[in-house]
């Protein structure tokens, strides 16, 4: 039985794309011109996901999501602009139980809005396949909720004060996440302390106006600072560091001190920015044993192969496991290749990553 889509955007020109890309996918396609209109579409047809569009008449995407979280919980896909604007309401959907974004080609008459069809059919593939997560999940900030609105924080999974030796085991962590990887990527950094020892580096998949937004907003949680690598930047213990979206990243060791520079998007890699890249740059300039890797939640593969290059090498390694994983594909993929050292669930990586310390 095909698969049954419910698109739901006032552009009659984005509905019309949406299906065309999705109808050529194999999958069956309903409409919805706002949100009201979903919310009837979801209750007289059933559909296995929905694509959201954010600016609607009526009713708007963030409303629209809420009550489907609430009422019909479903694969949710919020169909968002690469403004900053966009930027930030894509962020509160995925707090609010989103499973992921599709930016919007800007022009709806050029080339490429025809390339992202493979990237859109892509996301609802997985989409399909995920892993509905709670709500609270995410600690809310944004000021377009209403306190009383913003869900309820988790609890730490381990005392930040756990003790730390002075000298650490690694000297880098390079942490890979795509589908899913925002929600993790908080549960996991939130919870690790401002004495942290060793650089980390994330890469993120997302646009370079997401990853702007995303880094303020981690940094607003996290103890350690979160910066994003904008130009050549010393790597520090006790600071995070996220990949520029649209582009990659490589290091460099200079004096003992390990360098990250951004990188234009290297095409021999699919996704970006590339974990892929990142882990075979990280191997390039340290000892193995003296780098751990976390392979988050995230459709494809990207990092798996470099990863278990890494591990086999002596490389401690960490893989969320199906448990938690929003789309059990990159981390899956690193288990297959009995490439992990371990395979846990998203709240118990940072009590991994600091006994291991």
């Amino acid at each position: 039985m095909r698969k049954k889509v419910l698109v739901v955007d006032d552009s009659a020109v984005m509905r019309k794309h949406i299906q065309t890309v999705l109808n050529n996918a194999g999958y069956e396609v309903i409409f919805a011109i706002n949100g009201q209109d979903c919310l009837t579409q979801i209750a007289l047809n059933t559909p296995d996901v929905v694509t959201l569009d954010i600016n609607m008449p009526v009713m708007d995407g963030i409303a629209c999501l809420k009550q489907i979280m609430t009422t019909h919980p479903l694969p949710v896909i919020m169909v968002s602009s690469l403004t900053r604007k966009g930027a930030i309401a894509t962020l509160q959907a995925l707090e609010l139980g989103a499973v992921d974004y599709f930016a919007k080609p800007e022009g709806v008459h050029n080339q490429n809005i025809l390339d992202s069809g493979i990237q859109l059919v892509e996301k609802v593939k997985a989409a399909c396949q995920s892993k509905l997560r709670p709500r609270s999940t995410f600690r809310n900030k944004f000021n377009t909720l209403h306190p009383s609105e913003s869900p309820k924080p988790l609890a730490p999974t381990q005392p930040t004060s756990l003790p730390i030796q002075k000298h650490a085991k690694f000297d880098l962590i390079v942490i890979g996440a795509s589908t899913g990887g925002p929600g993790c990527l908080q549960q996991i950094l939130q919870n690790l302390p401002a004495d942290f020892p060793v650089p980390i580096v994330v890469a993120q998949h997302m646009p370079a106006r997401f990853t702007e937004v995303f880094t303020k907003r981690l940094n607003s949680l996290c103890k350690l600072a979160v910066s994003e690598v904008l130009d050549t930047t010393e790597l520090k213990a006790g600071h995070i560091y996220i990949v520029k979206g649209d582009g990659d990243i490589e290091f460099s060791a200079q004096g003992g001190i390990i360098v990250a520079t951004p990188q234009a998007i290297d095409k021999n890699f699919v996704w970006h920015p590339s974990v892929s890249k990142m882990v075979l740059s990280a191997m390039n300039i340290l000892p193995c044993e003296r780098l751990m890797c976390v392979q988050l939640t995230g459709m494809g593969n990207d990092g798996a192969k470099e990863m278990h290059q890494a591990y086999s090498k002596g490389a401690f390694t960490i893989a969320e496991s199906s448990e938690t994983a929003v789309v059990y594909g990159m981390p899956r993929e690193l288990v297959e290749l009995r490439g992990a050292t371990h395979t846990l669930a998203n709240n118990k990586i940072s009590e991994a990553i600091l006994q291991a310390m």
